[in-house]
């Protein structure tokens, strides 16, 4: 067969319904300089990142939930600011990429860690700084993480540290934050 143009307004199936194929194996669909897709791939949704709006000061020696109260985003609207925990929307469960990043304002302490917990039990993902030295600094201790989460699951972060009294983390988007996405499968 000889290279052509094909000009149609629709294409469809002779039958109304079923698959279209487009190409063979070892072929690239391309689109024209300018074309859009529409319907093609994925999106990385839903997903979410929030950040402490302001610092936040932590007990000594206890679980502390991190009062992520400021979004940059949040697609399905499902994370809570007021709780500071993101509810896994209806039909959306499926593999998650999580980050989070907690960072001390000025402290050291000998245990400085994180946890994502699901469902209020068992921890997803830990990040852990341990500091024996003296002085005060600006820890950072973040992680992320690949995990499977259901329609339903509620996902939140516990910080927690050692230093002997009450301690501030550092708020803003770029020190103390919480994210995830759902990955296209």
């Amino acid at each position: 067969m000889a290279d052509g143009t094909l000009k149609v307004g629709t294409i469809i199936t002779s039958s109304g319904s079923g698959t279209i194929t487009l190409g063979q194996s070892n072929e690239t669909v391309a689109l024209g300089s300018g074309a859009t897709s529409s319907g093609f791939g994925g999106a990385n949704t839903p997903a979410f990142f929030a950040y402490l709006g302001s610092d936040q000061n932590i007990s000594n020696a206890t679980n502390t939930t991190v009062a992520f109260n400021t979004e940059i985003f949040d697609t399905a609207n499902a994370f809570n600011t007021s709780t500071h925990k993101y509810t896994i929307p209806s039909g959306q469960g499926g593999k998650y990429f999580i980050t989070v990043s907690i960072r001390s304002n000025n402290w050291n302490a000998p245990r400085f860690n994180f946890q994502v917990l699901k469902n209020d039990s068992g921890g997803l993902l830990n990040g852990e700084n341990s500091d024996t030295g003296s002085g005060a600094y600006y820890n950072t201790v973040p992680n992320s993480a690949l995990v499977s989460l259901a329609a339903g699951d509620v996902i939140h972060v516990l910080v927690y540290h050692n230093n002997g009294s009450t301690k501030p983390i550092l708020s803003g988007q770029a020190n103390t934050f919480f994210g995830a996405y759902k990955l296209i499968e």
